[in-house]
């Protein structure tokens, strides 16, 4: 009864997760149509991926609800959300969609998620010892020049 009352009394819910694995699922099927390569397009998942967790754990951090092995979860919840849907519809796996033996998604996920985190990680350095941003909108740059970057070696790479 408990159980079922948290369903009845429980507030707004703002899924965020569902939706964007729904719309990353979307894109990937329109970035195919449209020729881009999937890992490009994972370049861009792992982004928006490092970017959910992070934009939650601050979140949490300032409703002030912590658990155990909070942080820890997050990551592995969101990438569950993203990768799991992508492998089950047969987009993550396929034996010929593969980049120096990985698949092309996962790997452009695996770097994007890498490249976006240190952007994000290096902005919080340069914030900290100078006490601002050195130019507008650097918050949203560092951690996005990287992927546009890598973005534009890999054109050339797969193309």
């Amino acid at each position: 009864m408990a159980f079922l009352g948290f369903f009845f009394f429980s507030g707004k819910a703002l899924a965020v997760c569902p939706v964007c694995t729904i719309a990353v699922g979307a894109g990937v099927g329109f970035s195919r149509w449209l020729g881009i390569d999937d890992t490009i397009t994972g370049l861009w998942i792992g982004g928006l991926t490092v970017s959910l967790t992070m934009w939650t754990i601050n979140w949490f951090n300032k409703k002030e609800f912590n658990f155990k092995g909070r942080d820890l979860i997050t990551v592995i919840g969101y990438y569950s959300l993203m990768i799991i849907p992508l492998y089950f519809s047969s987009i993550i796996g396929h034996p010929y969609n593969k980049i120096w033996g990985l698949d092309k998604l996962l790997f452009g996920i695996i770097l994007g998620s890498i490249l976006f985190f240190l952007g994000a990680w290096s902005y919080d350095l340069i914030k900290q010892k100078r006490g601002r941003a050195h130019f507008p909108f650097q918050k949203v740059v560092m951690p996005i020049f990287p992927l546009v970057v890598l973005s534009i070696i890999f054109y050339f790479l797969t193309k």
